[in-house]
């Protein structure tokens, strides 16, 4: 792995620049060698620094097992021949582990990572890409891949007195939680895992969210509660100290010299959280940074291409990671966008005129999707 203290050569034109050192960066960058491109990974704060920043107690929702060898890769691994469940020995990871394993796959592979990298930008410039840095004056690639993802930029407004809540991925330790009640508003897996957590701790906790996912089934993990999640569900429930709620918040307000705040709703009901309210209602996530260099569909999500997940306004920036979607399917999970890796590489290979075939060994990883029909099929139970 390269020192991330290097100089960098702004007169040279990088093959690629790959926008964050998480699992869709590093696994991107790692597919890219597999064709002799050697990536600049960039990332502002370091390798997995999303995953340290989660608070104590929260795991990998998705089940890491070592079956590579049998042609079933661990759900959590970004290359087809590492397993966090053989490098961590654990089955659900924690964030700081799972960061670890992250490094791991950069040392195994040699990538080329450089971290305090601020990106603000990517515009187009005769002919290839800048990628504009805080401090610094642009870099030049042929090719952009742009993987920072999500954590780092959560969701919070949406409804008056959103400021008095607090970002469930802010909280460091569940512990610090003040007093005795605690509301947390949205009900999929990250409020889920506050939920839980703080129960754990003694907590009385009251989960609001207007679709109550806690209730819907579907057979695409992303659009409903893992069996994990529905498992903790079910040890909170059994302690008598969760309320969930279906409504929608209308406003949080705080209670003078108190501490406490009031969560309203629009049924009209009133919930009072001893410190801030906990808010985990999903992420702006980091396009927003140069939203202008994507187009976004009706419903906000953003268009790529189907046949290599790149940008209809810039050419030659891609996007990977979580915060891709194609049709009805979304990618959010690791072992989904990680399915989309050779399709990127093997466009980029294209781009820059050199031989894809190497991929095709990938195809029956799951690294190369490039059907997207069979992501309309449905579970008979």
């Amino acid at each position: 792995m390269s020192d991330s203290s290097a100089p960098i050569d702004h007169e040279r034109v990088h093959d690629t620049i790959v926008v964050g050192a998480g699992p869709a960066g590093l696994g991107i960058a790692s597919t890219l060698q597999r064709i002799g491109i050697r990536a600049t990974v960039v990332d502002r704060y370091g390798i997995g620094a999303s995953f340290r920043r989660w608070p104590e107690g929260m795991r990998l929702i998705t089940p890491s097992f070592t079956g590579n060898q049998f042609g079933a890769v661990d759900l959590n691994a970004i290359t087809p021949d590492t397993s966090p469940a053989l490098s961590l020995v654990d089955e659900h990871p924690t964030g700081e582990a799972y960061a670890a394993y992250l490094e791991m796959v950069a040392e195994l592979d040699d990538l080329d990572v450089r971290t305090g990298v601020e990106v603000a930008d990517v515009t187009a410039d005769d002919g290839h890409l800048a990628v504009h840095v805080r401090g610094q004056r642009p870099w030049l690639a042929r090719t952009v891949v742009w993987a920072a993802g999500e954590l780092q930029y959560p969701t919070t407004g949406g409804f008056p007195g959103a400021e008095h809540a607090r970002p469930t991925v802010a909280v460091e330790r569940w512990e610090g939680q003040a007093g005795p009640r605690a509301v947390v508003i949205g009900g999929y897996e990250s409020g889920i895992d506050a939920a839980v957590n703080l129960i754990e701790g003694g907590r009385e906790v009251t989960v609001i969210d207007p679709d109550a996912p806690w209730d819907s089934v579907d057979a695409d993990p992303s659009r409903a509660l893992s069996p994990y999640t529905h498992g903790r569900l079910r040890a909170a429930h059994a302690t008598d100290r969760l309320t969930l709620v279906r409504d929608r918040i209308t406003a949080v307000t705080p209670e003078a010299d108190t501490g406490r705040h009031v969560v309203h709703t629009a049924a009209g009901g009133t919930f009072t959280s001893d410190g801030r309210p906990l808010l985990a209602t999903g992420f702006d996530g980091s396009l927003e940074l140069i939203r202008e260099r994507f187009a976004f569909d009706e419903t906000g999500r953003v268009v790529v291409t189907e046949q290599a997940d790149a940008s209809t306004v810039v050419p030659g920036l891609y996007l990977a990671g979580p915060m891709l979607a194609h049709r009805e399917a979304i990618f959010c999970f690791v072992y989904k966008f990680r399915q989309r890796f050779a399709v990127v590489a093997a466009d980029v290979g294209a781009r820059l005129g050199v031989d894809t075939s190497p991929l095709k060994l990938l195809r029956d990883h799951g690294f190369y999707l490039d059907d997207l029909s069979c992501c309309d099929d449905a579970c008979a139970c």
